[in-house]
């Protein structure tokens, strides 16, 4: 299947690669990460076909608006690769909903886990991380397999799902699950070398995992995450048995709270200090989780985050596991951190807000629900799309800028703190009067998107039509739209969009598809697009 995908998409505007000469490589965006150089980004993209890197440089006008100053591409060599598994939007297990994406420095530079495909064709084989140092060298990075993993029901198990670097000691830590800890020290001079342990939990240690060892899971806990402390340089372990701290006194257990929790994350920053812990695991058919944090150094043990409304009353449930929520990032800018949560089951997404006090209501609606997440309603991306990762960076030499991925509407960026943002997207200037027409992305699944990409040259009422291959319209996008002129795009990110469906909802079945786009001067541009099908899953 992904071969013959691969051999119908080379021709014309199907082609991934046709995005080679816009801004990002691809709009379907799944991890934004520092770069260690002021005012620029990584952006990693993955649109089911190709993965790559686009490496974005900003600058802030002089009324605080980002501005992106140039962007450079590069696709990974290998289609049979990627950053992202297909456990990221289907898995129920916390570990598996995150893309870890860390900045080590700049022998190492970027840092993402790498999946190989399995029997089915799909991204679900742990195949080790990337290195990317720059977009020239983009490492594939294999690390060795232990024959315990032999005893394990799948390779998701142990696969990667937390990062951390020393900076110092030059070692490069890796959270993998099933398999313990994995450390990759790069200081020597004969070349790097990886190394594999666990969690003896009789003798409180971390032991070197010999090959042919048998795995433990009672005795040597899952390990989903892995920290780096800011201050005192200690190891964070988040496990299937509470939080564990290495340091110069040894391996502790250190929280009473969180001692038999099953920790799925951990994240560190701010100032004060902050640490926020998420706990998960499956019941039944439900997943139980909750989200903890220890505020400032008066702060003894972790205690779970209150969520309060708009009047500032705490609420007596537990909002966090009520909504079934995840935690896919954590970005810290100042005394505010910004949880980045994604719906169990379904597509909800958007971050929470946390202070000194917990995670605030923005609103509550006519109905007196309150409304948690930031997002789409807030003004982080101009389309609702699936929010996937978050991170903060050195937007400037004196501000900090505060980033978000996203699955189909590209990268956004704030220079406030998120009160106001640009949207990062796939823009390249089109021709007058629907002289061209693009789809961003060209392949799609039904229940994603497409943009439909047109410019008009001037004002004009614009309907949008989608057409099976023998020409029988299967949907109306919009009708007698109205749409300003635009030096580079017409485009209503919010309305001109296709998700694979047709006017009754149904998914399209697999194939190639016309877009028409016309106006009311008599004008009319043709563009194509490609979707799965409903059963390509």
């Amino acid at each position: 299947m992904k071969k013959f995908m691969a051999g119908l998409l080379m021709g014309g505007a199907l082609c991934t690669n046709a995005l080679a000469g816009e801004t990002l490589f691809s709009n379907y965006v799944h991890a934004v990460a520092p770069s260690g150089e002021t005012g620029a980004l990584w952006a990693f993209s993955w649109d089911y076909s190709y993965s790559g890197l686009t490496l974005l440089k900003f600058k802030v006008t002089s009324n605080g608006t980002v501005m992106t100053e140039s962007t450079d591409k590069a696709q990974v060599e290998s289609d049979t690769l990627t950053a992202v598994s297909d456990a990221i939007l289907e898995d129920d297990l916390a570990e598996r909903r995150r893309l870890p994406a860390v900045y080590a420095d700049s022998k190492l530079g970027l840092v993402l886990p790498m999946f190989g495909m399995d029997k089915n064709n799909r991204y679900l084989i742990p195949a080790g991380f990337y290195s990317v140092r720059d977009l020239k060298n983009i490492v594939e990075t294999p690390v060795d397999v232990p024959s315990a993993a032999d005893d394990l029901d799948k390779p998701m198990q142990y696969a990667i799902s937390g990062f951390a670097y020393e900076v110092s000691a030059k070692r490069l830590w890796a959270a993998r699950g099933a398999l313990g800890l994995m450390v990759y020290d790069v200081s020597g001079k004969n070349g790097a070398k990886d190394t594999t342990f666990v969690l003896n939990l009789k003798t409180n240690k971390l032991e070197r995992l010999k090959d042919n060892a048998e795995l433990d899971l009672k005795n040597n806990p899952e390990i989903f995450d892995v920290r780096v402390h800011p201050e005192t340089g200690d190891l964070w372990l988040a496990t299937a048995k509470g939080i564990w701290v290495k340091s110069s006194d040894g391996l502790k257990n250190v929280s009473k709270n969180l001692k038999d929790s099953r920790v799925t994350g951990l994240w560190m920053g701010g100032e004060p200090l902050q640490i926020i812990a998420e706990t998960a695991y499956k019941k039944d058919d439900n997943v139980v989780g909750g989200l903890w944090r220890m505020y400032g150094e008066k702060a003894t043990d972790f205690s779970k985050v209150n969520f309060l409304d708009t009047a500032g009353k705490v609420q007596k449930k537990d909002i966090y596991d009520e909504a079934d929520y995840t935690v896919g990032d954590v970005a810290f800018l100042g005394k505010n951190a910004f949880v980045l949560v994604r719906a169990v089951g379904g597509s909800i997404s958007g971050y929470l807000k946390l202070d000194s006090l917990g995670a605030h209501a923005w609103e509550q609606d006519d109905d007196g629900k309150l409304q948690w997440l930031y997002g789409y309603e807030t003004g982080a991306t101009d389309r609702k799309a699936i929010i996937m990762s978050m991170c903060t960076f050195p937007l400037t030499k004196d501000r900090m800028g505060l980033a978000i991925a996203t699955r189909g509407n590209g990268v956004s960026v704030s220079a406030d703190s998120g009160a106001t943002w640009s949207v990062v997207l796939n823009r390249a200037k089109l021709n007058n009067n629907l002289g061209s027409i693009r789809m961003v992305p060209s392949v799609i699944t039904p229940g994603s998107e497409a943009l439909v990409s047109y410019k008009v040259g001037r004002e004009s009422k614009i309907t949008i039509e989608v057409f099976s291959y023998d020409m029988r319209k299967v949907r109306t996008i919009v009708k007698d739209a109205v749409r300003n002129a635009d030096a580079s795009r017409s485009t209503n990110p919010k309305e001109d969009i296709w998700d694979g469906r047709d006017d009754h909802g149904k998914d399209c079945t697999m194939g190639v598809y016309y877009i028409r786009v016309k106006d009311n001067h008599g004008h009319i541009g043709w563009g194509k697009a490609m979707t799965l099908g409903g059963n390509f899953r």
